[in-house]
């Protein structure tokens, strides 16, 4: 099928993607940024394969200038992408009841030095330091999907404090280098102000993240329910259990979470597969065992001067050689007395946003923004986003 046969099909039935994109990006001041942003959805939506701004482009109409201007519109319009994603938010919301907020890690793989924010990191799934963007995304967890509705590109120090990098990146005198914490942390706050729903539990990948202490007591001190994966040598002490109304009582030297988690004063025999950011793929369901402890952290932020927070550890131990046998993630949620099975269908949360990425990897060019702007990154993703969700959400006939 030519591009003028598709491009002529679609827009046959394209009326509810007309909707769709009016509603997400209605904001947009001019009648052609509008449009633009129609293409690029409708491109990401039937173009198979990479999804270069040239073959969206030559995916939706055979106009020899479109790319051209399709180009200009992603990297070089200056159009706000919060109101796209804020609506996005609400979009979803309408259509289906929202059981976790999961973050989730990105690591973007690049040539050369010139795309924002690429800098050389240790990959952890791919075993090496590689060049790369990295990046946080922001889940709806629903059920049967994880729709991404948020994003925060981690900007280097390097590309922060350097003039000549900033604007050639189209770098905002507003925007500065952040912490992981607290690009995480941004993100569950942007969430929770936009949200028209009762809060999510807020579930997150911090195993490699240096502060995961802090941001464990932040996200306390701000009221949210939390289950998060945590560096398996992060400091905790074992909390015995209190008595009425008295506090668990801490132990008196502290130990690495991964160790008290495979030897926790709980267990919980478990049968369906244990997923999340360290699990490993199975073939087939395993007989499973968690073993969970009351914790305090030592570095959290306490929610109240004098307070001590008591958090539940848990990890999974897998039949095996040795005293240790085999292990996986390590997660620490304060809510304590919610019931293992409903904490571990929250864990599997974490494991589907990440299937969702590899999703928007294969079918949504999540690796293909070929641009260099900060603008520009910001604009392909949120017009990823709502093509995902679009594709997936839309009610068919």
């Amino acid at each position: 099928m030519t591009a003028h046969m598709r491009t002529r099909a679609l827009a046959a039935g394209g009326t509810a993607l007309d909707e769709f994109t009016e509603r997400l990006f209605g904001h947009l001041p001019r009648a052609d940024q509008r449009r633009w942003a129609r293409v690029y959805l409708q491109g990401l939506l039937t173009t198979p394969g990479k999804k270069s701004v040239r073959r969206l482009a030559a995916s939706v109409t055979a106009s020899p200038t479109a790319s051209q201007s399709l180009q200009q519109f992603i990297n070089a319009s200056p159009w706000e992408w919060d109101p796209a994603r804020a609506e996005l938010l609400r979009w979803v919301e309408e259509r289906h009841p929202v059981h976790a907020w999961t973050v989730g890690q990105v690591c973007f793989p690049k040539r050369g030095e010139h795309s924002v924010g690429v800098h050389r990191r240790f990959d952890p799934v791919a075993g090496r330091i590689v060049n790369c963007q990295f990046g946080f995304a922001l889940f709806l967890s629903l059920d049967g999907m994880s729709v991404p509705v948020d994003w925060r590109l981690v900007l280097p120090e390097s590309w922060s404090v350097d003039p000549a990098l900033r604007r050639r990146a189209r770098i905002s005198p507003d925007v500065a280098h952040q912490t992981p914490e607290s690009l995480v942390l941004e993100l569950v706050d942007s969430i929770a102000s936009r949200t028209s729903s009762v809060r999510a539990p807020v579930v997150a990948d911090l195993s490699r993240l240096g502060a995961a202490a802090a941001l464990i007591g932040m996200l306390g001190r701000r009221g949210h329910d939390f289950l998060v994966s945590v560096p398996p040598a992060l400091a905790v002490c074992a909390a015995g259990p209190g008595h009425g109304t008295e506090p668990a009582r801490p132990a008196a030297h502290a130990t690495a979470a991964g160790d008290l988690a495979r030897r926790g004063n709980t267990s919980h025999p478990y049968a369906a597969p244990f997923t999340g950011p360290a699990a490993r793929p199975q073939s087939h369901p395993q007989p499973l065992r968690i073993q969970s402890a009351l914790v305090r952290v030592p570095g959290a932020d306490l929610a109240a001067p004098g307070a001590q927070q008591t958090y539940r550890l848990f990890g999974e131990r897998r039949p095996g050689p040795g005293a240790r046998g085999g292990s996986g993630a390590v997660w620490l949620t304060n809510m304590s007395r919610h019931r293992m099975d409903d904490l571990l269908r929250l864990v599997r949360q974490s494991g589907r946003a990440s299937a969702t990425l590899g999703a928007l990897a294969d079918g949504f060019g999540l690796l293909d923004f070929e641009g260099r702007s900060f603008p520009g990154w910001h604009h392909h993703m949120t017009l990823m986003s709502a093509a995902y969700a679009y594709q997936g959400l839309f009610p068919r006939a």
